[in-house]
């Protein structure tokens, strides 16, 4: 049975543009190798951390929301708890009406985003 999921995480700040995507696609293709649907991607950048943690003041925050199946959580926490770029994660299930409402409307929004950028990107291509 599939349920619909967040997972935040938190990337170190000392790693470049070109690692930071390649840690995100590292993510993604778990997710969709163990049968997560990915619905958005939220891109938060870097941001001060309420507390240091593992000495980092700073750190590369990321959202992914998705419908998949309990074993694909699993399977991306462990891989995340064993890379040591990753400070911090969370993985959030939604289970409530409530909470899908909210769910659907937050992926509305950032899918839209996606999107929008995704629009953009193709567009500087065609023109160059």
């Amino acid at each position: 049975m599939t349920k619909h999921y967040e997972l935040l995480f938190v990337l170190k700040p000392t790693l470049v543009e070109e690692e930071l995507q390649a840690k995100i696609n590292f993510l993604k293709e778990i997710l969709e190798k163990n049968g997560a649907q990915i619905a958005a991607f939220q891109d938060m950048g870097t941001r001060k951390l309420a507390y240091k943690v593992q000495k980092f003041e700073r750190g590369y925050y990321g959202v992914f929301y998705f419908v998949a199946p309990t074993s694909a959580i699993l399977e991306v926490e462990r891989n995340i708890r064993i890379n040591e770029d990753f400070i911090k994660f969370m993985s959030v299930k939604y289970e409530n009406q409530k909470e899908l409402a909210h769910w659907n409307k937050t992926v509305e929004k950032y899918s839209k985003k996606v999107e929008t950028a995704q629009e953009a990107a193709s567009t500087e291509a065609t023109e160059a």
